[in-house]
């Protein structure tokens, strides 16, 4: 059974920081690109980093130099560590895989988890 559970979302002030974490089960990880999108009310799902299966990354212009994702493939997770968080970082962030390589349309993925909420306020 295909799983993706992501934990370590909840709400932070204005320049602070979290740590998305997600656990992969059912298939092989290793060899598949990873990533986190994110969905905020009444917005479409956007993606924010991607990882493919040899490490490399990307990022939307938006988190660029503030988010950091990585992965370990004997753990079978997949990370987004968020810093210096901005109120427009607020949404539900989605754990994904697929075995096509990165992509920025979500269509293209495979497995979705169920989201975690961040929220940022003062």
């Amino acid at each position: 059974q295909v799983q993706l559970v992501e934990s370590g979302g909840g709400s932070v002030q204005p320049g602070g920081s979290l740590r998305l974490s997600c656990a992969a089960s059912g298939f092989p990880f290793g060899v598949y690109t990873a990533g986190w999108f994110r969905q905020a009310p009444g917005k479409e799902r956007e993606g924010v980093s991607l990882i493919n299966s040899e490490g490399l990354t990307y990022y939307v212009g938006s988190v660029q130099g503030r988010f950091t994702i990585s992965r370990d493939n004997a753990k079978n997770m997949v990370y987004l560590q968020m810093k210096s968080l901005k109120p427009e970082d607020t949404a539900v962030y989605y754990c994904t895989s697929n075995a096509r390589g990165p992509s920025w349309d979500p269509s293209e993925y495979d497995f979705w988890g169920q989201g975690t909420q961040v929220t940022v306020s003062s």
